[in-house]
């Protein structure tokens, strides 16, 4: 069963930042399209970022474009989330989700049933 493992999580007052990782220990990312999703309680899981295959095309939810960036390091074989200027409402628990393509596909993958392998996912706190 593929694992994908988040790290980085944790609690920070607003402002602050935050860069998550995600990785795959013996599997390789490079013919994915990844992304990162976070769900908070009472809520559902929502999109936050992607990145395409080559790293080359990132898409971003409006509520976290300016704030949040997303790459990926192939050497490492691991994505990244840094989040910046970080709010209260962006208290959640994060999760990354790879897509398997065949080939390079910079389209936009926004929604939860576009992935099919998902992380456990690491808590993120932002006070006030």
């Amino acid at each position: 069963q593929v694992q994908l493992v988040e790290s980085g999580g944790g609690s920070v007052q607003a402002g602050g930042s935050l860069r998550l990782a995600c990785t795959a220990p013996g599997r390789i990312f490079s013919r994915a399209n990844m992304g990162w999703f976070r769900q908070a309680p009472g809520k559902e899981r929502e999109f936050v970022g992607s990145i395409s295959r080559s790293g080359g095309t990132t898409y971003y939810a409006e509520s976290v474009k300016g704030r949040f960036t997303i790459s990926r390091d192939k050497d490492k074989n691991t994505v990244y989330l840094q989040m910046n200027s970080l709010k209260p409402e962006d208290t959640a628990v994060y999760y990354c989700a790879e897509k398997q393509t065949i080939l390079s596909d910079n389209r936009y993958f926004g929604t939860v049933s576009d992935y099919s392998h998902w992380g456990q996912g690491t808590q993120v706190t932002v006070s006030s």
